[in-house]
């Protein structure tokens, strides 16, 4: 059947290449920690993963560096004052110095990434709203006056409580993200009064540290900050140091596993990805599910933990939908990332593509039909669009983290919901119907963290709660609430009964006279 193409493997074009590497020649190092940039033992390489290109090294870290960091920022942390006026200065001259240099940073998040230059560009423009959003929530740190006048032990006491910075964050980030992620952590961190020892993903290490290198331009005091890519035990020893006091994590549930396990009793936020489902009803629009489904199941080559992965449509619209998504995906360019007509980029390696490769065979072998795409060169793997596919099959019942979408049909409501709760992961999911009283029945019995009515699951606005149920994680992102999570509620009580109180002697009476 006709599809679009992947990308042939390109031969290296060498003003391409010496672009590319414009781009990251005033990185100052490799590796920063104890107030200054390092660039020892850069061994650890970064490449393109459409050409193979090298663009740059990182430090090779180890343990003892991760501790030279942690000791600083501890050190730090118990002397230096940063009130939260110049912390929310910091971070909003943070935004205009990003707004100044959004051309660079898209074009260092397209080289070492799988994003396009406009997914890359998109990406810039949501770091810049998160920051932001980071130095407007300094109000969530205000406390409030406690209620003893209401409490029988509150006779002859008065107090409040504040918010204070937990202490350490360990802000452990993903490639597919390498921007906003990080920023992420690192706004609601810093606004929060905390250190933060960022460890950036080591496929996307340069957009990382070119975004500590803008806060530290912004204001942010080294003292506060430190950012180590990787090495032999660097993460062992960044989440079991007993300074380290919360743990920002985003990735897989395997890690996150091993993570929780050696952290021990410290508090961990983490958000594991998502297998999430879209659900089309007899009474929804077509035309505006497929687009939707499109959009939302293939954009980074579908590493993207709010893809669309599973689609439960109604019998009487599936035909029409399949048909639809089918036709779209076909008129998506594969292609080089610079090129502004691509609408999918490569994976992140060869090997995750051989992966998505191996994934969609079993389901060939187990009786799936392929409408689109399945096709494989190099890191690249088309836009796939599957249909009869196993309910046991990898692409349904896991996280497939890949540009591939199953087109699933229905009878029943309860059974599309039913089918769409049925995986370890609950992180977000859509409905399309023209009924707010079913779309509202649903919602309430999807186990995820959010529902999205009339749009797929691929919806986020940085402000919001963001995290879901089950494997796909513990607690919350999404700015305000970051912040509320990395800081603690600190009471000050006074005992104004424990001191006497000075009676005042009356005044004298004065005397009044006989002639009175």
């Amino acid at each position: 059947m006709p599809t679009t193409p992947v990308a042939e493997a390109r031969p290296k074009n060498t003003e391409e290449t010496a672009f590319k590497r414009t781009q990251f020649a005033n990185l100052p190092g490799g590796a920063f920690f104890e107030g200054k940039w390092h660039s020892a033992d850069m061994t650890l390489e970064v490449r393109d993963p459409e050409d193979g290109v090298l663009l740059g090294r990182v430090c090779s870290s180890t343990s003892q560096d991760v501790e030279r960091a942690i000791a600083h920022i501890h050190r730090q942390l118990q002397w230096e004052d940063w009130p939260l006026r110049d912390r929310r200065e910091a971070l909003e001259k943070a935004v205009v110095l990003l707004g100044e240099q959004a051309e660079r940073f898209a074009n260092i998040i397209a080289a070492e990434s799988s994003k396009t230059i406009g997914e890359a560009e998109r990406e810039v423009r949501r770091c810049a709203e998160t920051l932001r959003l980071s130095a407007a929530a300094s109000g969530e740190l205000l406390g409030e006056t406690l209620g003893f006048e209401d409490s029988m032990a509150g006779a002859g006491k008065i107090g409040w409580y504040s918010r204070k910075p937990v202490g350490i964050v360990a802000a452990i980030t993903p490639f597919n993200d390498p921007l906003n992620l990080v920023a992420h952590k690192l706004g609601p961190a810093l606004i929060g009064g905390n250190g933060v020892v960022l460890k950036p993903s080591r496929r996307t290490p340069l957009t990382g540290l070119a975004l500590v290198k803008l806060l530290l331009e912004a204001g942010v005091p080294s003292g506060r900050i430190a950012a180590i890519v990787s090495g032999p035990g660097v993460s062992e020893a960044l989440v079991t140091d007993p300074r380290v006091d919360l743990i920002s994590f985003t990735g897989g549930p395997a890690t996150a596993e091993r993570i929780a396990a050696a952290a021990g009793g410290k508090k961990i936020l983490s958000e594991l990805g998502g297998n999430n489902a879209t659900i089309v009803c007899a009474d929804a629009d077509a035309e505006a599910a497929a687009e939707a489904i499109v959009a939302g199941a293939f954009g980074v080559a579908g590493q993207n933990c709010l893809s669309v992965q599973r689609v439960y449509v109604h019998t009487s619209l599936f035909d029409s939908v399949l048909e639809l998504v089918t036709a779209r995906t076909r008129e998506l360019k594969t292609g080089p990332k610079l090129d502004r007509g691509t609408d999918v980029g490569p994976l992140i390696s060869e090997a995750e593509a051989r992966r998505v490769e191996e994934w969609v065979e079993e389901a060939k072998a187990a009786g799936a039909t392929v409408h689109a795409g399945g096709q494989r060169r190099g890191a690249y793997y088309q836009p796939t669009v599957l249909a009869d596919v196993p309910s046991a099959c990898r692409v349904i019942r896991d996280e497939v983290f890949g540009p591939v979408v199953s087109i699933l049909p229905f009878i029943e409501v309860q059974d599309a919901v039913f089918a769409a709760n049925a995986t370890e992961y609950g992180l977000q999911a859509g409905v399309f119907t023209r009924s707010i009283d079913l779309a509202l029945q649903i919602a309430e019995k999807l186990h995820v963290g959010s529902v999205v009515i009339n749009e797929t699951s691929d919806v986020r606005i940085d402000s919001m709660p963001f995290g879901g149920f089950k494997k796909s994680g513990v607690g919350r992102e999404g700015v305000r609430h970051a912040v509320r999570e990395m800081t603690e509620p600190k009471n000050t009580i006074i005992n104004i009964a424990g001191a006497p109180m000075q009676r005042q002697r009356p005044a004298a009476t004065p005397e009044w006279s006989a002639s009175s």
